[in-house]
């Protein structure tokens, strides 16, 4: 069976991506990955504060990282454990040492000049960059078209910095999720991760005071990003992956039906390890080998809102309908 896919106009050899954890700052796991079967990785993000906190010379930190033996050590600090110019040595080693295509991350919130520092992600050989925006507009007084134009900006500044592709991965949380996404495809974007999951935190009772533990996502996440899929594909240009509740092959055999081009896991690899790639590869084939297709080209897509005749599961109409039977069943 035929899994190859094109994501952000790379060739990949499936459509399954190890979306960005602390695990893959690790060159062992990066190989595990490789070695399972992933389509490809995204490296660990850095972040807009690392990199306003540490050095401003990023020229300094290009010549630096052109002798790559310096920066093979592990180096303490950041995110991850990771430094800027340890990252740059992670994404040479692992396009030397890696099969498959190497995605860098930047995580920031507002454009700067730390921005430029997606010139030496390219520098160093990423294959495409995602721009993992993460702003939570706490100002009851921002107005919601300033939020969207910060995104914009942000990845304007990033657009203006590299050649390679640039995917954005955005929140679930504009007015507009489509208006949003074609304004962001328009603004340089080649393709789009949907979604993006912001951490929220909770309150612990016995101590009063916030907690921010992590919780991996759930296969019971996946329907909002499955929607959005199927509403955009075909409809916006660039590529569309997905994000969020990955636990087997049935959620990546449903979102290739949605319409996305490939499709991203953490939780899954961080509960199951890198083998769990081979089982989900192992279930897509098994699952289109039930199909009358030879390749995933043929079913990508085919549930999305622009290839079903009828469009009712993806308006308000079908609302009514589920409410109704829901009534209708427990009256029974």
């Amino acid at each position: 069976m035929n899994l190859t896919t094109s994501y952000l106009g790379l060739r990949l050899r499936n459509p399954l991506i190890a979306s960005a954890s602390p695990q893959n700052a690790e060159l062992d796991h990066l190989r595990w990955l490789d070695d399972a079967g992933i389509g490809a990785v995204v490296l660990p993000s850095v972040f807009q504060e690392q990199l306003e906190a540490g050095t401003n010379d990023y020229a300094s930190i290009g010549a630096a990282c052109a002798e790559v033996p310096e920066f093979l050590a592990p180096l303490d600090g950041g995110p991850y454990g990771l430094i800027p110019e340890s990252h740059l040595a992670l994404i040479m080693r692992a396009k030397a040492e890696l099969s498959v295509p190497v995605i860098a991350s930047l995580n920031g919130a507002s454009a700067s000049h730390w921005t430029r520092y997606a010139a030496l992600l390219e520098e160093a050989g990423a294959d495409a960059l995602e721009l993992n925006l993460y702003f939570v507009p706490v100002d009851p007084l921002e107005p919601g078209a300033a939020v969207e134009q910060r995104y914009l900006d942000v990845l304007g500044s990033v657009r203006q910095a590299v050649k390679i592709p640039v995917a954005v991965k955005m929140p679930p949380y504009f007015s507009s999720i489509g208006n949003m996404a074609s304004r962001l495809v328009k603004g340089g974007a080649d393709g789009l991760v949907i979604f993006n999951r912001y951490l929220q935190p909770d309150i612990d009772l016995q101590r009063l005071e916030l907690s921010s533990e992590l919780e991996l996502s759930s296969a019971r996440e996946i329907r909002l990003p499955l929607l959005w899929i199927a509403l955009l594909a075909g409809r916006v240009e660039g590529s569309l992956a997905a994000s969020g509740g990955v636990e087997s092959a049935e959620q990546v055999v449903k979102y290739l039906l949605a319409g996305a081009d490939a499709v991203m896991t953490t939780a899954a690899i961080l509960r199951e390890g890198p083998g769990c790639v081979h089982t989900l590869l192992a279930g897509l084939e098994d699952w289109l080998d039930t199909q009358p297709v030879e390749s995933l080209e043929q079913i990508r897509g085919s549930m999305s809102w622009l290839r079903l005749k009828k469009h009712d599961n993806y308006v308000r109409a079908n609302y009514l309908q589920l409410i109704e039977g829901f009534g209708s069943a427990h009256r029974s």
